[in-house]
């Protein structure tokens, strides 16, 4: 079992997760699959129902 209260993330500590967000916070565009998922079929369905 593991300890609590204690988590590591090379991505976090690279700097990386930062920098992903900061590019959807700019652009608008989500970096992850579900949010990019999200989007897309927003975007469809306003197409369809106009919004």
């Amino acid at each position: 079992m593991g300890k609590f209260g204690f988590s590591f993330s090379l991505n976090r500590l690279l700097g990386i997760t930062q920098a992903k967000q900061k590019f959807a916070r700019s652009t608008g565009i989500p970096t992850t699959k579900g949010g990019l998922e999200r989007k897309i079929g927003t975007s469809i369905l306003n197409l369809f129902f106009k919004k």
